[in-house]
This record gives C-alpha cells, sequence and structure tokens, in this order.
C-alpha cells in the first residue's frame, strides 16, 4: 500500500549555514551561478538589476577597533513554509499566476517561469530580497552557451527568478533511486551546488525531519537561529553562530537597542 505523504512524515529540505566557518570567499555564489545558468552582466557594478541566487553579507558588530568583529552571511532563499500544516511562504500567497508553488512533499517553493508574467508581488512580500526580476534576455558570450547546464533552463526577460535549492539535482537523483528499485534517497545522493562548493564545510544540506541527517541535529544547537523569526515565515535556512550580537542581528533587535524606558 501506498505510504501517504503528510504533514508529520514528508520531507523537508533545508540548511544549516555555520557563521563561525564561513569565509565570506564568495565560492558559493560561484558555483550557483554555474550550476543553475544565472546571466550576469558585462558590467556588474549595478547591483539592482544584477541577479544572484545566493548573495554574502557582510555583517560587523559596529564597535571600532581593536573590538571589532566581522561575520559573513550567506543568504539563498529561506523556502519559507508559513504557520500551519497548510502554511505557504509569503510569495506564493501572493502569486496570481501561481508561477510559484509551495510542495509539501519536499518543502521547496518552486518557480514556474513560464507562468511569470512579471508583476513583481512575490518580491514585495518577500521579506528576505531573495527574489530577482530578469531585465534583460540572458547575452552568453561566444562559446560559453556550450558549459550551460542542460538540466535547467535558461530564463528570460520578464519573469522573477530565485534560489530552487538546485531541485534538479533532487528530480536526478530520484530518478536513478527509481531505477535502483529504491524510493528514499541517502543523504549524498541530494546536494546543493553551494553545499558542495564550500572550502570552509561552513553550509550542510539535507532533510531536516530526518534524524539521519546532520541537519536535523545541527538545527537544534543552542546557536542555531533563523532570519527574521519574528515573522513566523517558519524558514528553512538556519544559521550557527556561537557570537550573541550575530545571532541578535540575524532577527534585527534594532527596537530592543533603541526602546525608551517609560518613566
Amino acid at each position: 500500500m501506498k505510504k501517504e505523504h503528510t504533514h508529520e512524515n514528508a520531507k523537508k529540505f533545508g540548511m544549516v549555514i555555520d557563521l563561525d566557518k564561513c569565509t565570506g570567499c564568495g565560492a558559493c555564489m560561484v558555483a550557483c551561478m554555474a550550476e543553475n545558468n544565472v546571466p550576469f552582466k558585462k558590467d556588474e557594478s549595478e547591483k539592482l538589476d544584477s541577479i544572484t541566487w545566493i548573495r554574502v553579507y557582510k555583517l560587523t558588530n559596529g564597535k571600532s577597533f581593536p573590538d571589532t568583529e566581522i561575520c559573513y552571511l550567506p543568504k539563498p532563499c529561506m523556502h519559507c513554509s508559513g504557520i500551519g500544516e497548510h502554511g505557504h511562504s509569503p510569495c506564493v500567497s501572493v502569486c496570481p499566476a501561481t508561477a510559484t508553488d509551495y510542495d509539501h512533499t519536499t518543502g521547496i517553493v518552486s518557480q514556474i517561469y513560464t507562468r511569470c508574467f512579471g508583476c513583481r508581488y512575490c518580491m514585495a512580500a518577500c521579506p528576505y530580497h531573495a527574489r530577482y526580476f530578469n531585465w534583460w534576455d540572458p547575452v552568453w558570450p561566444e562559446g560559453m552557451e556550450k558549459s550551460l547546464n542542460p538540466d535547467v533552463s535558461p530564463r528570460m526577460r520578464g519573469v522573477v527568478e530565485k534560489c530552487s535549492f538546485c531541485f534538479h539535482r533532487y528530480q536526478a537523483a530520484m530518478d536513478k533511486a527509481y531505477t535502483e528499485g529504491r524510493r528514499e534517497l541517502e543523504e549524498d545522493e541530494y546536494q546543493t551546488a553551494c553545499t558542495q562548493a564550500c572550502p570552509a564545510g561552513a553550509i550542510t544540506f539535507g532533510d531536516l525531519n530526518n534524524p539521519d541527517h546532520k541537519v536535523h541535529e545541527l538545527k537544534k544547537s543552542p546557536n542555531a537561529f533563523r532570519l527574521l523569526e519574528r515573522l513566523k515565515t517558519n524558514p528553512k535556512v538556519y544559521y550557527l553562530s556561537s557570537r550573541d550580537w550575530v545571532r541578535k542581528a540575524g532577527d534585527n533587535y534594532l527596537e530592543a537597542e533603541n526602546k525608551v524606558k517609560k518613566k
């Protein structure tokens, strides 16, 4: 009898990023662009219309030397699941074309480019600024089109794109498992490009619901946090840091610092 996917037994793919290990090298950004055919411009100085599915941010504790501390924070799509069993990410809730959808069997928020007509409601709804609009058709330098990944379709102008947790890799791994008579994947059979490219081993990817996967235990660490948890978007990207100021920055505690005491 076929086992039905429920909220309790469904897969929930996500990642844990150790910010104490991240050196800010940007290898994850380069690997992501190469893996997912992310286009680039001749002049990338205008960041308002550049596309990067994962972006590395630089954080500081705001103190002057010698007390200055730096932290680098890679930020892909959070693949939010919202509140409750049938919750949705903010972007899914506002898309009028159903061009983005939440897969309850994997926990991945998809993007269907052929349905998208570029209204950009999803970009306005995303509190993490993880979505990017294609202002131009991709133009590849001569010969580079031969290096494009055949498993990922290049996007046309006028659509929104974002991190997919390299979902095409999941599909390929499931196809391989099916031919071998298996229904379940081993942890190392499905890994994102950024996870494999990180030289510091700062990114760990897997099924957050699977006790046998590393991410299942890492997310329980007392040093674990998620960005803007107060919004209750329930993101699937966790961060680790032993530094208190980094954890506080993740949920933006500015109002706590500026709170005026009542007399």
